[in-house]
């Protein structure tokens, strides 16, 4: 079986002097749900690194949680991690999908304008463009507004909320695929999710 890495939250836990690596469980189910080996890394960059150059993946999954840094976020190691899991698999036209956190995170990598978002959170609305009409779960605060978007940049934009707010991309040239909406919090999982990410890895 073709082998999928996924990143994982930082959890802080300063009563025990602790930064635990956590994911729920339903991330590993949708990776196995679409014919895949799921494989958490930790957030420890020389681990992180011998574990990609040892495998041979068919691709990563950048997950939610945790704020990047640039954004107020208190979990570096996990920014140091993605970034440099993205360049590997940039380099090795390893295929990567982002969502949520993982989204934002492909478009602060590629410079594109992320500010705060009002409504998004805990809540499900409609997007628009390629997925046209296709409600979608929402758990984030910021993200990119269409109007603030770097069209002559490397990604493209695949749909947006109806107020706006960029809610997929993907790269013009490069396997990688990006969404605001948490495709593990579906269950059961939607079968365009499910489609998505196969059409990506293969």
């Amino acid at each position: 079986m073709k082998k999928v890495l996924f990143t994982q939250r930082v959890e802080i836990v300063a009563s025990y002097g602790e930064r635990r690596d956590c994911a729920d469980q339903n991330i590993a189910r949708f990776i196995g749900e679409c014919g895949y080996l799921p494989i958490p890394v930790p957030n420890v960059s020389e681990i992180a690194n011998t574990m990609v150059n040892d495998m041979d993946l068919a691709g990563m999954v950048f997950s939610g949680g945790n704020n990047l840094v640039s954004l107020g976020g208190d979990a570096p190691e996990r920014d140091e991690t993605e970034r440099l899991l993205l360049e590997t698999a940039i380099g090795r036209g390893i295929p990567v999908y982002g969502f949520c956190r993982g989204m934002q995170f492909i478009l602060d990598y590629y410079k594109y304008p992320l500010t705060k978002i009002e409504g998004h959170v805990a809540t499900k609305h409609l997007i628009v463009g390629v997925m046209n009409n296709r409600c979608v779960n929402s758990f984030h605060n910021y993200g990119c507004l269409q109007s603030d978007f770097i069209k002559e940049g490397p990604l493209e934009i695949v749909a947006t909320s109806e107020d706006g707010v960029v809610e997929a991309i993907r790269h013009k040239k490069l396997p990688i695929f990006g969404t605001m909406w948490h495709p593990e919090r579906n269950y059961p999982f939607e079968s365009y999710d499910l489609k998505m990410v196969k059409e990506l890895f293969n």
